[in-house]
């Protein structure tokens, strides 16, 4: 039986291989969807991601017969260890061969740098923060990965259960195809709450002129989630760097905001066209035709992704998630839109699954994370 290596991360084909190892491993699979080589570079470069200048962090590669067999990034987010007392070492990009042997290797480099920095817990697949991917895929394994969903192999869970892991948060994804008439009841709901609350749907021209709103979405983001345990607020540079990476891709007509009498800003959610095929035939480039693909998907798709919502809390449980996704509704239903995909929420989270609960939603994709007391 070969023995297996573990060799850290440090030099820049190092980073490369580790980029580079899953679209090896998953090269004839037709669900799995590539990063940008570009995006996952800028992850470990801290003048791109704010977040590695409060994280500790190492990577490792499994070696086999000189062949990388496995990797995984750990992290120590120093932030939410101070701000919420939360000391936990996350583990994430984390893929491997069907070798117990491997993820076992993997696995012990987390709990080793866990005990070198005091810390008894680890947890995984996560990544910096609270808004990055996260959870291995536990059913679903015969769908195609969303732009911000991991995709996995069926054999993961298994590993990290027999290597001592438990599951720790569970997340459910559901796919909707929209009807070619709404609701009635929907309709009058949405402007029975719009009356009531003296409310009003923002129109773009362009997207110039919603780039004033992009600030106030990311001030209600936290609003939204503040009430959480585990969330930590976003930085200005965090903000900043989500602008950046994500601003470009998206489309005025599938944002939706919701302003009161006073044009303050109590709702939002952002949808995307699914760019997963797109990404697919990129193949981790941009050029030379990658961004073409992605252009392509952007102004003609019949799928779409629901990725982020926020809500004040005065306005949470008072019906404006009907305003919102009406509005999705009209939006689709002009751009051709015929399935839209939800992103990962918390299975416990009942409140935002009631935003699908008129449109027969089906839960076809569940994710997990798991963790160790070490």
């Amino acid at each position: 039986m070969s023995e297996i290596g573990v060799v850290e991360v440090k030099s820049g084909k190092e980073l490369m291989e580790f980029i580079r190892f899953p679209m090896e491993l998953y090269k004839n699979n037709k669900n799995y969807v590539p990063s940008l080589i570009k995006g996952e570079k800028e992850n470990w470069d801290s003048r791109e991601n704010p977040a590695l200048n409060y994280s500790s962090t190492k990577k490792f590669l499994a070696k086999k017969d000189g062949k990388t067999v496995g990797r995984i990034a750990l992290i120590i987010n120093n932030k939410e260890k101070t701000e919420l007392g939360i000391s936990k070492v996350r583990f994430g990009w984390i893929d491997f061969i069907d070798d117990l042997n491997v993820s076992k290797s993997l696995i012990g480099e987390a709990e080793k740098f866990a005990r070198e920095n005091s810390i008894s817990k680890i947890e995984g697949p996560m990544g910096f923060t609270n808004l990055d991917k996260a959870g291995t895929l536990t059913m679903g394994f015969d769908k195609m990965a969303t732009m911000i969903g991991i995709y996995n192999h069926d054999y993961y869970s298994s590993h990290f259960e027999k290597l001592g892991l438990t599951k720790e948060k569970e997340w459910v994804e559901y796919e909707i195809v929209f009807p070619e008439i709404l609701p009635e009841k929907v309709v009058k709901f949405n402007e029975l709450i719009k009356e009531k609350y003296q409310l009003r749907v923002m129109r773009f021209k362009s997207k110039k002129e919603f780039l004033p709103l992009v600030d106030p979405m990311f001030k209600l983001l936290d609003q939204t989630y503040s009430s959480l345990s585990t969330y930590t607020p976003l930085t200005p540079e965090q903000i900043q760097s989500y602008k950046d990476k994500y601003f470009s891709l998206l489309d005025k007509d599938f944002i939706i905001c919701v302003a009161d009498k006073d044009d303050n800003l109590v709702a939002f959610a952002v949808t995307m066209p699914s760019y997963s095929e797109a990404l697919q035939k990129a193949n981790g480039h941009l050029f030379p035709f990658g961004w073409w693909h992605l252009l392509q998907a952007g102004k003609k798709n019949e799928r779409a992704n629901f990725y982020l919502i926020g809500i004040h809390p005065d306005y949470q449980k008072r019906g404006v998630t009907s305003i919102i996704f009406k509005e999705i509704y009209e939006i689709f239903k002009k751009k051709g839109v015929k399935y839209l995909e939800t992103n990962p929420e918390l299975a416990d989270n009942k409140a935002i699954q009631l935003l699908w609960q008129d449109y027969n939603p089906v839960n076809h994709k569940r994710r997990a994370t798991f963790s160790k007391t070490v």
